[in-house]
């Protein structure tokens, strides 16, 4: 039971330690509601950085170029309303790094309509 504090098999979510790709629509809108037009897009930025590490259970996230070019392509204040992500965790191959693995973040190129896109599972061919 959850109640003694902390749990004795640590890691709650099991599946966290595989090598996994998927593909997300993150809604950037709902999480820049609010947010000054100066600091719009380094929040998006920020914001999908964390919803990398939620979704992945990594506190490690790499941001790829053309993702943080995706994003400031309309400038500072106009941040596309969805962005269709490639979240890949992966093995880090810096060994004397504490963590283990890491996630990649990337754009997927050629989105016109985000309707009826689900989360999907992409098999990497390593």
């Amino acid at each position: 039971d959850l109640s003694s504090g902390i749990n004795a098999e640590w890691p709650l979510r099991p599946g966290i330690s595989q090598v996994v790709t998927r593909e997300y629509t993150i809604n950037l809108h709902k999480r820049i509601h609010g947010i000054g037009f100066k600091r719009r897009a380094p929040r998006a930025v920020k914001e999908i950085k964390k919803f990398a590490e939620k979704m992945m259970g990594t506190p490690d996230v790499r941001i790829d170029t053309r993702l943080n070019k995706h994003v400031w392509h309309k400038g500072v204040k106009n941040v596309p309303f969805r962005v269709r992500v490639r979240l890949a965790r992966k093995r880090n191959e810096d060994e004397d790094s504490i963590h283990k693995l890491y996630t990649l973040v990337t754009v997927v190129e050629g989105v016109e309509n985000f309707k009826g896109l689900t989360t999907q599972n992409v098999d990497v061919d390593e």
